[in-house]
C-alpha cells in the first residue's frame, strides 16, 4: 500500500546547506515529496531549494513555530519527517524514524542527538548545557523519558500533525511538541542518530540566552497549565514544611505552659495557611482541566 510521506524542511537563510539537504532527502527517501518552507530568507535559499528539486512554500510569519504551524495545516500526508536545513542530521537514517510511524503506529519518532555525537560535535558549550537542562526539566515536570527534547529531526503521524496547534512562534517549538506528546500520551519512539556540527561559515539562528530563556519560561507556563496540582504541590510543600517547623516551638511552649510566642505562632499559621490554600487551588485547577477534557471528548 502506497502511503504519502512528506519531508518538511524549515529554512531561514541556509544558502550554504539547503541544496545538499534537499538532495540528501530525495536520495534517501525517493518516494517522499520534499517541501521547503522559506521563512523570509534573503540569501537565495528558496531559489536554491527549488533548483535542487524541492517544492518551496513561503512562510511570511517569522519564526520556526509559525513555520511548523503552516506545515501541519497545509500538508496532508501519512507520515511527516521534519529535518533542519543546516545539514547537521544524517538523512540516511530517515527510514528508521519513518518506519516507526508507518509500521508501528508511533505518533512521534525522535532522532536523538544527545546519546550520540552531539556533545563532541557541538562547539557551543551553553547549547550543550541548555539541551541537558531542558531534557531534565521536561521529563521531571511531565513524567516523560524523552532523550532529546529539542532535536529538529523527527517523524510524525497524521494524528499528531492534525491535532497539534502550536502556541509558540519561535525556537520553543521543539519543546512544545515534546510536552504536547507527553500530555496527550502519544506513542513515542527514540533512535540515536548521527549528528555533525554546522559547516564552517554557517551560523546558528538560535540565540543561546534569549531563546533559552523563552524555552525555560514556556516549560514553566506549560507546567502550571497542564499539571497545576503537581506544580502547586511543589510550590506549597516548602511553605507547609516551614509553617509546621515554625509552629513546633509555640506548640511546645503551650504544652509546657510557659507562654506562647504569639509572633512566631502567627507567622507559622500564615505560612501554613498559604501553603494549604495553594495546594487546594492546584487541586481545583486540575479537576477543572479534567472536566474540560471530558467535555471535549
Amino acid at each position: 500500500m502506497n502511503r504519502d510521506i512528506a519531508i518538511l524542511i524549515p529554512c531561514y537563510n541556509e544558502a550554504q546547506t539547503i541544496a545538499k539537504v534537499v538532495a540528501d532527502a530525495k536520495k534517501n527517501v525517493p518516494e517522499a515529496t520534499v517541501y521547503v518552507y522559506d521563512n523570509n530568507s534573503i540569501d537565495g535559499s528558496g531559489k536554491l531549494a527549488q533548483e535542487a528539486g524541492a517544492t518551496v512554500i513561503p512562510e511570511p510569519k517569522q519564526g520556526k513555530g509559525n513555520v511548523v504551524r503552516s506545515m501541519f495545516e497545509q500538508i496532508d500526508a501519512d507520515c511527516y519527517l521534519m529535518v533542519d536545513a543546516d545539514d547537521t542530521y544524517d538523512l540516511s537514517q530517515a527510514h528508521i524514524l519513518i518506519d516507526d510511524v508507518l509500521n508501528d503506529g508511533v505518533d512521534m519518532a525522535i532522532g536523538d542527538r544527545l546519546d550520540g555525537a552531539y556533545f563532541t560535535e557541538n562547539k557551543r558549550p551553553f547549547h550543550n548545557f541548555g539541551n541537558t537542562l531542558v531534557r531534565a526539566l521536561v521529563n521531571l515536570c511531565f513524567g516523560g523519558h524523552i532523550r532529546d527534547v529539542m532535536t529538529g529531526y523527527r517523524a510524525f503521524s497524521r494524528r499528531f500533525a492534525k491535532s497539534f496547534t502550536p502556541r509558540t512562534n519561535g525556537f520553543e517549538i521543539e519543546t512544545e511538541m515534546s510536552i504536547f506528546s507527553l500530555v496527550k500520551r502519544m506513542k513515542l519512539s527514540s533512535h540515536t542518530i548521527a549528528y555533525k556540527d554546522r559547516p564552517k561559515g554557517s551560523k546558528s539562528k538560535l540565540s543561546t540566552f534569549s531563546d533559552g530563556r523563552k524555552v525555560l519560561n514556556f516549560i514553566v507556563r506549560s507546567f502550571f497549565h497542564f499539571k497545576p496540582f503537581k506544580a502547586m504541590s511543589w510550590l506549597s510543600s516548602p511553605l507547609i514544611i516551614l509553617g509546621v517547623a515554625l509552629g513546633i516551638a509555640p506548640l511546645v511552649q503551650l504544652i509546657q505552659d510557659s507562654g506562647i510566642n504569639v509572633g512566631l505562632g502567627l507567622a507559622a499559621a500564615v505560612i501554613l495557611g498559604v501553603g494549604i490554600l495553594l495546594l487546594i487551588a492546584g487541586l481545583i485547577w486540575q479537576l477543572s482541566l479534567k472536566m474540560e477534557g471530558a467535555r471535549e471528548d
